[in-house]
């Protein structure tokens, strides 16, 4: 019907209505995460536990203890955080807000990390500062794992390379440390050794065009490999002059040191931490708060639209692969010439895949990584204070324990995540 006075009916939003009946689906899963946990906590840990049980909680460890020991009756401690998670999960189902949604099930899961630690430690004592330090010292080289993959990623280049960058850059700081007495040499041979594994995934999968996931394999096995081989004929045989480099000592930072239970895990650290802090900030700003930063996610979302305004999109590819290498390479450092003080086979475990994992708990952004990152290394840490605990559980079981808890939160509890548009693509002018 034509006319002045005519109207067009609105048009319905299909997209608009999927997206709404996922958010109520999600909302309803992570309702029954939450009551799922409140009966763990309540069916489970409280059954077998008796009134009459306490758990010490020691915060700092002597002869500095600022805090006295926080002693907890562990049953009401259970039935407490029991019926919050249960409340969380009513709260959950019923908030229509899509914005809180994750820090419900965050505080559920923290109250249950409570709960079980509450509940392993009964009679004894849990030293929380040195799990907190443990999932510190976890937490850097997954965290600059993932800010690696998130600067390539956002770029539109996939990177499973980390696992090898990780392992090159571990090698090459303990083999040039020891070499050359320097650890600033060992520091910045890692870092190196990672921006050359990443110049030539740039090379593979921008030039060539080759799959990227493919070539991000392929270097991992060409990394394990070639660390093996030099390890046995290099390094063993001449252990002490090139597989025996100092270890960087703690740099603390006068007043900050002092505060209670944070200050001697933030603020007495070695550089691998402060270089950390110090990236993910540099990287938080400059990505969405710089002109670079706009550049690479436009390169990363729509690489023609970027390349129409005169964007050299390979140059910026280039660039973003090179230095997500770098980032993981000071990450890979931290094994050797951060803790450990040698190389060993295999060293890294497959901690650059749970990096990768944890950028994409972090929907790609920097903060969101760090939060990704400190859950993988708490639940890492949480083994070695359990076997202190003698916790009934089998070893190899709470080893698993930072695997299952990727699993979980890349399958289960992100939900629905959205990388980088043009994430994958080959980019060509032609």
């Amino acid at each position: 019907m034509s006319g002045t006075g005519a109207t067009t009916m609105p048009q319905p939003d299909p997209g608009r209505k999927l997206r709404r009946d996922f958010a109520a689906i999600r909302r309803r899963g992570l309702a029954i995460a939450l009551f799922v946990l409140a009966a763990i906590v309540l069916l489970v840990f409280a059954r077998e536990t008796s009134p009459d049980q306490r758990t010490m909680f020691q915060f700092n460890a002597p002869p500095a203890s600022p805090l006295p020991v926080l002693t907890l009756p562990v049953l009401g401690v259970l039935v407490g955080i029991g019926i919050v998670c249960a409340l969380l999960g009513f709260l959950q189902l019923f908030w229509r807000s899509q914005k809180r949604t994750y820090l419900l099930l965050g505080t559920g899961l923290a109250l249950t990390g409570v709960a079980f630690l509450a509940w392993s430690g009964r009679g004894a004592t849990v030293d929380i500062e040195g799990l907190l330090l443990t999932m510190l010292i976890q937490t850097v080289p997954l965290t600059l794992g993932a800010l690696s993959g998130l600067l390539c990623e956002r770029s539109g280049v996939i990177n499973i390379a980390i696992e090898g960058q990780f392992l090159i850059a571990a090698f090459f700081g303990a083999l040039i440390g020891s070499a050359s007495h320097s650890l600033w040499a060992g520091l910045v041979s890692g870092a190196a050794s990672g921006g050359l594994i990443g110049l030539v995934l740039a090379v593979f999968t921008i030039t060539y065009a080759a799959d990227q996931i493919i070539v991000g394999v392929v270097l991992d096995a060409f990394a394990l490999g070639l660390t093996s081989f030099f390890l046995q004929s290099l390094l063993i045989p001449h252990q002490a002059t090139l597989n025996s480099p100092a270890v960087f000592g703690p740099i603390s930072i006068p007043v900050l040191d002092q505060i209670p239970v944070i200050g001697p895990i933030l603020f007495n650290q070695n550089i691998f931490v402060y270089l950390t802090i110090v990236i993910l900030v540099v990287v938080q700003v400059a990505l969405f708060n710089t002109r670079w930063g706009l550049r690479v996610r436009a390169v990363g979302e729509h690489p023609r639209a970027a390349d129409t305004v005169g964007i050299n999109v390979n140059r910026i590819r280039y660039g973003n692969v090179i230095l997500g290498g770098i980032v993981a390479g000071i990450g890979g450092a931290s094994f050797t010439i951060g803790s450990t003080g040698q190389f060993a086979p295999n060293m890294t475990s497959g901690l650059g895949y749970i990096a990768l994992a944890a950028m994409i708990f972090g929907r790609w952004r920097p903060l969101g990584a760090l939060g990704a990152a400190l859950l993988f290394g708490f639940s890492d840490a949480l083994q070695f204070t359990l076997s202190v605990l003698n916790v009934p559980i089998p070893s190899p079981f709470l080893s698993m324990f930072p695997y299952l808890a990727t699993i979980l939160a890349v399958a289960g509890l992100v939900g629905r995540v959205v990388p980088p548009a043009a994430d994958g693509q080959h980019y060509s002018r032609e």
